[in-house]
């Protein structure tokens, strides 16, 4: 899976998340939805993303064996 996906989809559920304990528990949770949509913001500008470098390490979204750039077409499925 793309890492850029991944990305939107932890943004997402974050945000979700933090909405949802903000309405039933306690309004300093919008402080986590202030943060994600800070550092999507940040990363448009930037294209340094901290998630995307944790997600690297982790190995997830990572080549498959082959140099795409060479190859001229994806072997990932």
């Amino acid at each position: 899976m793309k890492i850029q996906l991944l990305v939107r989809r932890f943004a997402g559920t974050f945000i979700l998340a933090s909405l949802l304990l903000a309405h039933y528990h306690s309004p300093n949770w919008l402080w986590v939805t202030a943060f994600v949509g800070f550092n999507l913001l940040q990363s448009s500008f930037t294209n340094f993303c901290p998630l995307e470098m944790v997600l690297k390490k982790m190995g997830v979204g990572g080549s498959c064996g082959c140099d795409e750039k060479k190859s001229g077409s994806s072997c990932c499925p």
